[in-house]
């Protein structure tokens, strides 16, 4: 079961729907009246407020266009409900090692909701990549800048479906 091109956790997804609510719910109404405001000042080839009022709205409508083509582009998919749990797929959190026996636990995300600070990794990086249906005790190999390196999978778990995701 493949999953599409921008799959995304209910959590994820919530995350992107929040701040595009924030956006348009507050912060963009704040920056419109500030400009109104500025605008009624007089001249506003000098005017501070209206300048940056009005860069600021072009970025936050940026940031809302780019959010709005983020959510209609991505299919939630709740990784508890995976079918095949033994296996790496879509939300899975994975605990591998290398040939030194240092571990790492990793779970695979859609790529808006990546942080490898985390341990959050974009479902199109290079290591989710490598990742994808591998089992306990699969070797995997991912190409990084300093050379290839080689991971075992010492443990696959996917969120609790009781716990709703």
């Amino acid at each position: 079961m493949p999953p599409p091109s921008h799959p995304i956790t209910p959590a994820g997804y919530a995350a992107l729907k929040a701040r595009y609510d924030h956006l348009l719910g507050k912060e963009r109404p704040e920056i419109v009246e500030i400009v109104s405001w500025a605008a009624g000042n007089g001249d506003r080839s000098e005017n501070g407020d209206y300048l940056y009022g009005r860069k600021r709205m072009r970025e936050i409508d940026r940031e809302l266009a780019h959010l709005a083509r983020r959510m209609k582009a991505t299919r939630v998919i709740d990784p508890a409900s995976q079918p095949d749990q033994s296996r790496a797929f879509f939300g899975a959190t994975v605990t591998i090692a290398d040939e030194d026996d240092n571990e790492r636990t990793l779970t695979l995300v859609g790529d808006d909701e990546q942080n490898a600070s985390d341990g959050r990794i974009g479902w199109s990086a290079p290591i989710a990549r490598a990742l994808r249906g591998a089992a306990v005790g699969d070797l995997r190999t991912v190409r990084l800048p300093e050379g290839e390196k080689e991971w075992e999978v010492v443990a696959i778990r996917y969120p609790d479906p009781a716990a709703g995701g």
